[in-house]
């Protein structure tokens, strides 16, 4: 055959009414037009709804998933207790769960938040996993080896994170050192977790060292607190510009933004755009979050993650992009048609820009990670939320019957 997959009858977000046909072949978009008539050895009737690319989740950690029973309420409570003053309280009440540790039951729950990836047409994934002296290599052991497992349905890039610290927990360093050694994508940090200035630099300038030695992307939670005295976003950016690593370096959370002085923020917006960071936001895991509107408006790469799913921190989550757009959508206050449209791209084509995906965009020569919608619209997919007719990564249907 001359075609893997033939979609007919798809309505693209910027085609208007008229239908259209993508053809894939090898993994790759290898055309999009009206009325394709090559025989293909599989055909899927979009019947009109909506085809895009398939959806990014650009912050979850991933060996915590489903792990709220065994650490229980209590760093619940306190990470959304007075407008984020208790996060540190919460971290370090969530850290116990890392006492139980053993890879048999992270990896099983990590394979029940993947399948549902799957379904919900989720098929990059940015994936934390706590590195450091209570975890050690046990979670960043189980991410890796489903990463492998999955490799043909996800993209799940595996950040070694320090969760702790690394003034605040000794030989940390060590072990993202190690995990880097394992096979670890990412860079990971959360130096406004260490208790001085100095310290919060210091774990920067150690975690950006690490980077450069191995050559790998970073990804830092900055200024997750209700704290506009934060500024570890700051440091971040300089460091980045410093080094050169312009377009490899992603900010988590950044919620203190919320807070921060007018002239401040508008200071921290410029640098952002500057030095090519994405930022990803998660507005329905904590009661602050980043002022994602104005920084998609400054050009700032901007996405959204799903963050937690049933953990120490939020008791919810589904891997469903479409559903964390929608409850943005609330948060936010972005309800508009045009800013509906903006959601969705913080879940598709902007979050690749943010996580440095290259080659995502649905056109002629990039890799085929589709999802065709049960909907013929971006409000109605939000307004829904339900899992995709069909989900294509890779240029291979891989949907869940």
């Amino acid at each position: 055959m001359a075609i893997d997959i033939l979609i007919k009858n798809a309505l693209l977000r910027k085609s208007g009414e008229k239908p259209t046909d993508i053809a894939i072949k090898n993994g790759l978009i290898k055309e999009i037009q009206n009325n394709i008539s090559e025989e293909a050895s599989e055909v899927i009737d979009a019947g009109g709804n909506l085809v895009t690319e398939s959806f990014i989740n650009g912050h979850l950690h991933l060996d915590k998933v489903y792990t709220l029973e065994k650490v229980g309420m209590a760093a619940l409570d306190s990470y959304k207790a007075g407008s984020m003053g208790g996060a540190m309280t919460a971290i370090e009440q969530a850290a116990k769960v890392k006492e139980q540790y053993e890879e048999s039951w992270i990896i099983d729950n990590i394979r029940t938040a993947l399948d549902l990836a799957v379904k919900f047409g989720n098929t990059h994934i940015r994936a934390f996993a706590d590195t450091d002296t209570k975890a050690k290599l046990v979670g960043v052991k189980a991410v890796i080896k489903a990463r492998e497992e999955y490799k043909d349905r996800i993209d799940v890039q595996v950040v070694a994170f320090p969760q702790d610290g690394i003034a605040r927990d000794p030989g940390a360093e060590d072990y993202i050192r190690k995990a880097l050694e394992l096979g670890a994508d990412v860079v990971g940090g959360i130096p406004w977790i260490e208790y001085t200035e100095e310290e919060m630099q210091d774990h920067v300038d150690k975690m950006f060292a690490l980077a450069v030695e191995y050559d790998k992307d970073v990804s830092m939670l900055l200024d997750d607190a209700g704290d506009p005295g934060l500024r570890t976003i700051e440091m971040l950016i300089k460091k980045t510009i410093e080094l050169g690593w312009e377009g490899r370096v992603t900010v988590q959370h950044a919620r203190a933004m919320a807070m921060y002085p007018e002239p401040y923020y508008k200071k921290i917006e410029y640098l952002l755009k500057k030095a090519n960071i994405g930022l990803v936001s998660d507005p329905q895991t904590g009661p602050l979050h980043a002022r994602v509107r104005d920084l998609y408006d400054a050009g700032v790469s901007v996405a959204l993650g799903q963050d937690d799913i049933s953990d120490a921190y939020y008791p919810f989550g589904r891997n469903n992009m479409l559903e964390v757009a929608f409850l943005a959508a609330h948060l936010m206050w972005m309800t508009t048609f045009e800013e509906i449209d903006i959601l969705y791209d913080l879940i598709t084509t902007n979050a690749a820009k943010a996580l440095g995906i290259k080659n995502f965009e649905l056109a002629v020569g990039n890799e085929a990670n589709i999802v065709v919608l049960g909907v013929e619209s971006t409000v109605k997919a939000l307004w829904s939320h339900e899992a995709p007719v069909a989900v294509i990564k890779k240029g291979k249907n891989i949907t869940v019957g």
